[in-house]
Parts: structure tokens; sequence; C-alpha cells
């Protein structure tokens, strides 16, 4: 029977994988998120809500399997907001308010149910989510999600790390700094910043103040 896995990157269990993915790497530190680790279970055959296995816009069940279901189901738990094919850093970023990634692969040919002729269009890549409930770890401050933003606190981790944690000390860590505004290059942050944070897109350094 063919199989879907669906895994965030992460340590081996039963060789599935799942995990909510780090952040971005600072120009002189590198801004890791710690959280959970998820293991998955082989996920059932595609369910057919869509052409594509977690398209842009479908939704998932949350568990250990991450099935594809209707978003109008109680069982949904997150919404797709972007779909990429390939390696996630070789890849186009996630946007902002991402809270978690899900990596996909095929493993065998699999059909969409109540489509037994058809095959269903699983590639592999990785869908960006969004919870369909707060909290969302994803939006600014909260001290989640894959990408480092503007708003997000991060902590010194030692050597040469820093990771982020919430802003408002609910975390395991307290914050330290916090990134206040994002700019072009690192001579156009205020006199106040006191570390340098790679974001990405056009705006590609985060200027931190202490906090």
């Amino acid at each position: 029977m063919g199989g879907v896995l669906v895994h965030r990157l992460g340590a081996w269990f039963l060789g599935v994988i799942c995990v909510v993915l780090v952040g971005v790497l600072s120009s002189c530190q590198q801004p890791s998120r710690g959280g959970p680790t998820q293991k998955l279970q082989e996920s059932p055959q595609p369910t057919g809500y869509g052409a594509t296995f977690l398209g842009p816009d479908e939704c998932s069940s949350r568990g250990r399997d991450f099935r594809e279901v209707s978003c109008t189901s109680e069982r949904a738990y997150a919404r797709v907001l972007a779909r990429h094919e390939g390696s996630r850093p070789a890849g186009p970023a996630c946007p902002d308010p991402t809270d978690f990634v899900l990596y996909i692969s095929e493993t065998t040919p699999a059909l969409a149910q109540g489509a037994s002729a058809t095959p269903s269009a699983v590639a592999n890549g990785y869908a960006c989510m969004r919870t369909l409930e707060p909290p969302h770890p994803g939006d600014p401050g909260k001290g989640g999600g894959p990408r480092t933003v503007v708003g997000d606190c991060v902590y010194n981790a030692g050597k040469g790390q820093v990771k982020e944690t919430a802003c408002d000390g609910s975390g395991e860590r307290q914050p330290e700094f916090e990134v206040t505004t994002s700019v072009a290059r690192r001579a156009l942050c205020p006199p106040t910043t006191k570390l340098y944070v790679q974001l990405g897109g056009t705006k590609p350094v985060g200027c931190a103040s202490r906090v």
C-alpha cells in the first residue's frame, strides 16, 4: 500500500521525524529555537481534498500522523499558508505568520481516497503551517515559529548562539534582547543596537536592543 511520510526535521523515530524547525542565523550569532519534538508514524494515504497533498489553504489534523482533513472538520488543526517543493534551506522562506513547518516526502505512489484510478500529486517539499486557533507561537514575541521577526526576543545560549524566547517572560528562559527593527544593512541600525540578527528578505538585518 502506498504511503506519504510527513515529518519535521529532528531525531529519527521509526524512520520518521517531526520537529518545529529552528529560526534563522544571525550575522554573528545563530538564533535557534527550542521546543518539544513530536515523533510521527507513517501517515495514511492523501485524502483527496485537493490536487496536491497539503496544498495551499488546505488543512491538517493534529497528532502523530498529520492527516489532510477538510478545513471545516472539527479535527482541523492548522492551515497551509504556503507549500514549496525541494529542501527548506534552498527553498523560499515561509511567511512571517507561520507557526511551524512540515517536511513532506513520498515513499511510494499513493492514491487519493475516492479516486482509485487517479494518483495523488505528492511532491517532496515542505508546508508552512499556521494553527487555526491561538496561541500562535509564530507571532512576534511569542517565542516560537520557524522565523525570527521584528518583535521577537532572544537570549544568549552560549557558544556564540542565541535562542528565541517569549518576550513576556513566560518561557523557560528570560528574554535578553528584542529585535526592534529591520534594515538593509548594519550601518542603518539605531545606536542602541546590541545584536544583529539575520532576518532575510529585503531588510535582512534585525537590530536587537537589550531588554
